[in-house]
């Protein structure tokens, strides 16, 4: 019987799925040091809710990666960058919280005159469900 370690594993250049490495915008745009007051270059690297995109997403190396998060760090510390926004969207399959498809609403007079009906109604002893005495 053959151990899994001893078997010939296929080469990693095989790989069907082919993928092109991303430039990092530092690389195109020749910058060597990221400025914590280069609003501008940092709000690339931020999401639309402010998050910082990781580096898969911007093909940014692990040090510029490091350079740009503490970068964004220090312009949210200085108020340059917010630490999020705030994004108002619908949700399209929510309904609304009026109610909409319940029907009208029962007023509050309605509601109150209605309780202190049944509550008069088992003071007089007329409706006495809560009882539960056995008579012999």
């Amino acid at each position: 019987m053959t151990s899994k370690k001893n078997k010939a594993r296929a080469p990693k250049d095989t790989n069907p799925k082919k993928f092109k490495k991303k430039t990092s915008v530092l690389v195109t745009d020749k910058i060597e040091y990221v400025d914590y007051k280069d609003v501008n270059l940092l709000s690339r690297f931020v999401s639309d809710r402010s998050k910082i995109r990781n580096r898969r997403v911007s093909g940014n190396t692990v040090q510029q990666q490091r350079d740009i998060a503490n970068a964004i760090k220090n312009s949210r510390e200085m108020a340059l960058l917010p630490y999020t926004k705030r994004v108002s969207n619908t949700r399209p399959g929510r309904p609304s919280r009026d109610g909409g498809d319940r029907g009208p609403r029962r007023d509050a007079a309605a509601v109150a005159e209605g309780a202190t009906e049944e509550i008069a109604e088992d003071i007089d002893g007329d409706d006495n469900d809560d009882t539960t005495e056995t008579e012999a």
